[in-house]
């Protein structure tokens, strides 16, 4: 098999109902299968799978392992060349699959690309979750050419060039299935949010390049398993992004750029825990100091060999006077 099209589901029956037939029609007559990996819904997901949809290859998983436990776990089950990660709430066009395919073939040094994301309630402009491909400032905050925060752009054909972006989003996401294996595939300890920056991220670690494919053209309707204004969902995203720093920040800009930043973050933090506070957000409060007492508590060791920053104690400290002093 070239391609496995892989969605891992959990209790969004309702999105295979509505966008499975597209996909399994849009990928006929090519090398290519659909696989629904179920974590454990209780919503009768996979019945609906197995009596409409035939054509389709199910994986039952045991419980819940988020979407980093869920796909690593799915994907050991499958054998393509091609692992295509993509979200149950995803409609594709006619001709998605062939251009990222081709990309891929031609493009030896990609790693990993994706196609462009438009929202499916506004067609005419990028989705939130990824828009033209994904990019990273200074600090460690993530941004999309075609979103910056909360505002989309209108699609005017601006990012209509295939090009390198620093992460692509896991909602539709293609990888070599080889790399996918030597990487050990995602973190389990993110569980959901923002595992897919820290793959894209390692990748190009490993050398390799991360590009949008633009003449692959989805839609994302979003938000279909965690509202946005989800506590535990705004736990995930700072937990997960001080993670995603600690992991590869130190490999790719040094321990002492890695150090500051991470510190410069845990204080932004705080100060958008105190916006949370004068709003009289209290979920989102105690959601930030979770964040940060899991991250302390997940984080790995920092030794020689990983190449991990301290950010603790007098050795954090020391490298951020250090940092400040050389004006870097």
């Amino acid at each position: 098999m070239k391609t496995a099209v892989v969605i891992l589901n959990w209790n969004t029956r309702q999105y295979l109902q509505q966008f499975l037939p597209g996909l399994t029609q849009s990928i006929g007559g090519m090398d290519a299968e659909v696989v629904v990996a179920d974590n454990a819904s209780t919503d009768g997901s996979l019945d609906l799978v197995r009596e409409q949809f035939p054509q389709v290859r199910c994986i039952s998983l045991d419980k819940n392992y988020g979407f980093t436990g869920g796909y690593n776990r799915a994907l050991e089950q499958i054998d393509a060349e091609y692992y295509v990660l993509i979200n149950s709430d995803i409609e594709v066009t006619e001709r998605w699959l062939g251009p990222l395919e081709e990309w891929m073939d031609s493009h030896p040094e990609c790693g990993a690309c994706g196609p462009k994301l438009l929202s499916f309630y506004q067609r005419d402009r990028f989705e939130y979750a990824g828009a033209a491909g994904g990019l990273m400032d200074r600090w460690g905050y993530t941004y999309c050419r075609g979103r910056i925060m909360s505002r989309t752009a209108l699609d005017s054909g601006q990012y209509d060039s295939p090009a390198s972006v620093m992460w692509v989003t896991g909602a539709c996401l293609m990888v070599r299935s080889a790399l996918w294996k030597k990487l050990g595939g995602l973190d389990d300890r993110f569980f959901a949010h923002m595992e897919e920056i820290d793959f894209c991220w390692r990748l190009q670690l490993q050398g390799y390049k991360v590009q949008v494919v633009p003449q692959s053209v989805v839609y994302h309707l979003g938000g279909g398993t965690l509202p946005q204004n989800s506590p535990w969902k705004l736990k995930l995203n700072y937990r997960n992004n001080l993670l995603l720093l600690d992991n590869n920040l130190a490999l790719s800009k040094g321990k002492t750029r890695a150090a500051v930043v991470i510190r410069w973050r845990l204080l932004l933090d705080r100060c958008s825990q105190m916006v949370y506070w004068l709003k009289g957000q209290k979920e989102y409060v105690k959601a930030v100091s979770e964040a940060h007492d899991e991250f302390r508590k997940m984080r790995r060791p920092a030794d020689g060999r990983s190449g991990r920053c301290r950010i603790d104690g007098l050795s954090g400290r020391i490298m951020f006077i250090e940092f400040l002093k050389r004006k870097i």
